[in-house]
């Protein structure tokens, strides 16, 4: 290399250096512009960090004393103590829980205000063509509760007392029979539109406004015939004799009620359970969110809540985020799948 070509390969490889040292503005521009792209990276660790510093609100969009209500005032109170904050549980119920939704989708996502989500968000989101939102985008998963079956009963009076047998006597008496549920739309009658379909049966769809205790209170009273209902509510009805359980609407039996067969042992392939978790809104820091996750998995795995939910029928059932994030995502698309089928459609 000529003495030329050696001063021309150092100028060319000092020059970046020596400019950025030898122009003060530019150096300060450069700074700034490293130091703006820390600070959300630094802002939102310090936010991790630091939360929670005041309580947290879980919205539930569904009465007090709900399925969804019970398992959530169970979970967020050990949360509670694992966070070191109170977990404040409002329930907004009304439009079969998208009031409550979009209350949480318009909150700051801070994680102050989260979204107890559940079967019916994935339900909503096909029946309802009118949301101003989209809960699978716009709620992000942060963790699973668990899953539990739906339990088909009866009357104690009713003339069945089988599966088979409750088939029998609905195709001898078609439209006759009666099936109560928590609403249109419901999970519990998606249940029973399920049923009546693989069945080949036909009965007259009653909605209650008044959710699970409403229809179970009619059924008891003997104004319906049947509730495809949610365990918590019935359970208790069931043991004391109120209620005769035919059969639990999910794969396995419930160790809740472990001698109460399923609907799927005597109709091939038929399958349906109700689901909680916790959501919150979209831009929720992933810090956050892995934080709260963490936190619930440790709370499931507590040997008195897993028997706490296993008294209520729940599965507690620990999911990573993206885990249960594919999970709701599959929920949407098997219930529109059962709804279009169905033609069911909105009040």
């Amino acid at each position: 290399m000529t003495s030329q070509s050696r001063k021309l390969s150092c100028a060319t490889s000092d020059s970046p250096s020596r400019g950025y040292a030898a122009n003060p503005a530019r150096r300060g521009f450069l700074g700034l512009v490293a130091g703006a792209a820390m600070v959300p990276f630094v802002s939102r660790r310090a936010l991790a960090q630091s939360y929670p510093s005041r309580p947290v609100h879980i919205i539930v969009g569904l009465g007090s004393g709900s399925a969804s209500d019970l398992i959530t005032r169970l979970v967020g109170q050990k949360l509670s103590e694992q966070l070191g904050q109170p977990v404040v549980i409002e329930n907004r119920p009304g439009a079969s829980g998208t009031l409550a939704a979009e209350l949480v989708v318009r909150a700051s996502p801070d994680g102050y205000t989260l979204l107890l989500t559940n079967s019916a968000d994935a339900v909503n989101a096909t029946l309802n063509d009118t949301l101003s939102f989209n809960i699978v985008r716009d709620i992000v998963g942060i963790a699973s509760f668990g899953t539990g079956p739906l339990i088909q009963v009866v009357h104690p009076s009713f003339p069945a007392k089988t599966v088979p047998e409750f088939i029998a006597y609905a195709k001898a008496n078609p439209g006759k029979i009666s099936f109560g549920s928590a609403g249109t739309g419901s999970l519990v009658q998606l249940a029973g539109e399920l049923f009546k379909a693989r069945a080949g049966i036909d009965m007259v769809h009653v909605p209650y406004r008044g959710g699970m205790v409403a229809a179970l209170t009619d059924l008891i009273g003997g104004r319906v015939q049947v509730v495809f209902s949610t365990l918590p509510p019935a359970i208790e009805q069931v043991r004391a004799g109120k209620l005769r359980a035919l059969a639990v609407t999910s794969k396995a039996r419930s160790e809740a009620l472990p001698d109460v067969p399923t609907i799927g042992d005597f109709l091939s392939g038929y399958e349906a359970s109700f689901s909680n978790g916790l959501g919150a809104p979209r831009n929720t820091p992933d810090e956050i969110v892995e934080k709260l996750n963490k936190e619930i998995n440790i709370v499931l795995a507590k040997p008195d809540i897993k028997a706490r939910l296993s008294n209520l029928g729940i599965v507690a059932e620990p999911m990573t985020v993206t885990d249960y994030g594919k999970f709701r995502a599959n929920e949407v698309e098997k219930w529109r799948k059962v709804i279009r089928a169905a033609n069911i459609r909105p009040e």
